[in-house]
């Protein structure tokens, strides 16, 4: 049904995280800007769950685990939120399994999940454990339905359980959203595209290799979600190779040990045995660091939060950009997001753990807010007032921790890494070393400036040649996206038991014809050659418009409908493989129009918003809640009343 003078409707492809919080926020912007009169027909459309969506899904192992404390992931908005609709606090999803056990109010509407193994997890969760993925499942579809419930009566919406295929209609009239089995398509005023992460077709080294594993009867496995992944031609104790140490690997090493029977026994001492099953294959990882990401932290600040942002904020970038020169990430802009990660680890160190300081902070702070991250000034100031070189905050040997280091022999490599993850672990469970958690949340921070620096022009791709993508991306996902402690003991305990083996940086992956094998090496253990029947590329698919699995999307690009961002840095010009969005409203850009889609709109990982997290840790001024806020502000100020072009202004998100 289109929409008439007393009838609007809104289609929003996808129906997981983002598209929750998007209701979320139409709910709570529906009192001032919905005209009670009017009816408003939202139509969501996703083969999967609404509510958890693809990712969140209750179908999917129990053994699959986020990487967030129950009580650092909220889908609400807070008194740090700086948006201009109504801030609605809601239970994190600590706060809210809080209810189960009788610990917590019971929050409406209330229902306990069907699955008794996850009501039980939520019986039990407390704030800092690391709940399965099925938990936050029913988290997330309590969100929605809350949302739902919250809706004014003028407002329907309907679950089409089914796959968009694309959205034709032009720019000054209905948009008809084509669906897979449906001959007629739904007929729209405004689209919402908010798939999600989205899958993407081999490129052509995993092809290749898919081609040799199918000559000689191998096994391959491109990128892939992990939770989707068929593993079972794996045999038992077949020789796999890994490529890729996040949280991909992570995921596919519980599946291949636990999920095969194995299972961990804790010893007097508090380390781990892992007791195998007989059925596990065995493992080499490797990747460009040649270690796994750092672990996330289990303790809470011991002195008060820093205040941020404080050295990366809009008024900082506004003096870098007034200097009026091509702009380098590193090279610019990353001096600034240093000292900000920098100032709340010092922050932290100094207010929590004053014994291991030789400055007052006043005299501390006063230098370092004046001196520059790189200035030889500052190396001096920090080497003064931080006698121990451990509480110092050092980028670059966290972000290669193997660079320039080789072993003889792959044994002496094992147990140097073994080596190191311990103290990575203990240090992040160690409330002695806070002032890491204080840069964690500083590191949060610039993350969630970005987006706002991004939409209001202040810094683009481009104009930090590219590193938004490449390096910042993976630099912040190996800091702050680690697994839980819990994982990387398990991982010691599988390499202990010989079921992991470690093979260094900069892993280089081959094909060996004369034995049909995959082949790995690595200059950290220069002439060691490993040979393995099986490869598996350990992280998740790199967003392609050439190559995504959403056949929407796939339409509208093939089409000339929609492109991708395009980055042009000193040395080459490529595409990010991102959906190019307005940067103040999230309109696609449509090429064929040479300006922004008025009645389309994309919000989310596959675009290039940068605000992607669909949830968020509390009291963090979320990007993404700021991003729905706007869209549900401008969509509902378009659709209250009948218009001919769909035109939408929204405020700066």
């Amino acid at each position: 049904m289109t929409g008439t003078a007393s009838t609007a409707v809104l289609v929003v492809v996808g129906a997981g995280p983002r598209a929750t919080g998007l209701l979320e926020r139409i709910a709570a912007n529906a009192p001032e800007l919905w005209d009670e009169g009017r009816e408003l027909r939202v139509h969501l459309v996703d083969p999967h769950p609404p509510g958890p969506g693809r990712v969140w899904r209750h179908e999917q192992s129990a053994l699959l685990r986020m990487n967030s404390m129950a009580e650092d992931v909220t889908m609400f908005t807070d008194e740090s939120s700086t948006i201009d609709g109504p801030v609605r606090p809601g239970p994190s999803l600590a706060e809210w399994a809080a209810q189960f056990s009788g610990r917590g109010p019971r929050h409406t509407p209330h229902a306990e999940p069907a699955d008794p193994e996850v009501l039980a997890e939520l019986r039990a969760l407390d704030g800092s454990d690391f709940a399965s993925r099925r938990a936050q499942s029913a988290y997330l579809d309590w969100v929605l339905r809350r949302a739902l419930a919250e809706l004014p009566p003028s407002v329907t919406v309907e679950w089409h359980r089914t796959t968009a295929t694309a959205v034709t209609g032009p720019p000054d009239g209905p948009q008809q959203v084509h669906l897979t089995g449906r001959a007629k398509p739904l007929t729209a005023d405004l689209v919402v595209l908010a798939q999600g992460h989205i899958g993407s077709t081999p490129v052509a080294e995993h092809r290749d290799h898919a081609a040799f594993a199918r000559r000689h009867g191998r096994f391959h496995l491109p990128p892939e979600f992990s939770a989707d992944a068929d593993l079972s031609a794996l045999r038992p104790g077949e020789q796999v190779l890994l490529r890729g140490f996040g949280l991909a690997f992570i995921d596919l090493l519980a599946l291949l040990t636990e999920g095969r029977g194995g299972s961990f026994r804790t010893e007097s001492d508090g380390t781990l045995t892992y007791l195998p099953s007989g059925r596990e294959p065995v493992l080499h990882v490797g990747s460009r660091r040649g270690v796994p990401y750092h672990s996330k932290t289990r303790y809470r600040l011991q002195g008060p939060r820093p205040p941020l942002p404080r050295h990366f904020g809009p008024e900082a970038v506004d003096a870098l950009l007034a200097e009026g020169r091509p702009l380098d990430l590193r090279r610019d802009v990353w001096p600034l997001m240093a000292k900000e990660i920098g100032f709340g680890h010092y922050h932290e160190l100094f207010h929590a753990h004053p014994e291991r300081t030789a400055l007052p902070w006043p005299d501390f702070v006063a230098g370092y807010d004046r001196l520059g991250w790189y200035d030889a000034e500052m190396a001096a100031l920090v080497a003064e007032a931080v006698p121990d070189p451990a509480d110092r905050l050092d980028f670059e040997a966290l972000d290669r921790p193997l660079d320039g280091l080789t072993f003889r022999t792959p044994d002496a490599f094992q147990a140097h890494l073994r080596d190191h993850i311990a103290r990575d672990v203990d240090r992040h469970e160690d409330p002695e070393f806070s002032a890491d958690l204080g840069a964690f949340l500083a590191l949060l921070s610039v993350y969630g400036q970005l987006p706002g620096l991004v939409a209001t022009g202040r810094l683009t791709a481009r104009s930090v040649a590219g590193h938004l993508d490449g390096w910042w991306q993976g630099f912040f996902s190996f800091l702050a996206s680690g697994p839980p402690g819990f994982r990387l003991r398990q991982l010691l305990a599988l390499s202990r038991a010989g079921i992991v083996h470690f093979l260094g940086a900069g892993v280089q992956i081959g094909t060996d014809e004369a034995t049909g094998t995959f082949t790995a090496t690595s200059p950290t253990v220069p002439g060691h050659t490993v040979h393995a029947t099986a490869l598996i590329e350990a992280y998740l698919p790199v967003p392609s418009l050439d190559r995504t699995e959403d056949p929407l999307l796939r339409d509208l690009h093939g089409t000339g409908a929609l492109t991708e961002e395009v980055i042009a840095d000193p040395t080459h010009t490529h595409r990010s493989g991102l959906l190019a969005v307005s940067p103040t409203d999230a309109h696609v850009i449509d090429p064929s129009l040479g300006s922004p889609h008025p009645r389309r709109i994309a919000l989310g990982a596959p675009t290039n918003s940068r605000a992607v997290a669909a949830f968020a840790r509390p009291r963090t001024n979320a990007p993404a809640f700021r991003q729905n806020d706007a869209v549900a502000r401008a969509l509902l100020s378009a659709l209250s009343s009948p218009f001919s072009r769909g035109e939408m202004t929204s405020s700066t998100m």
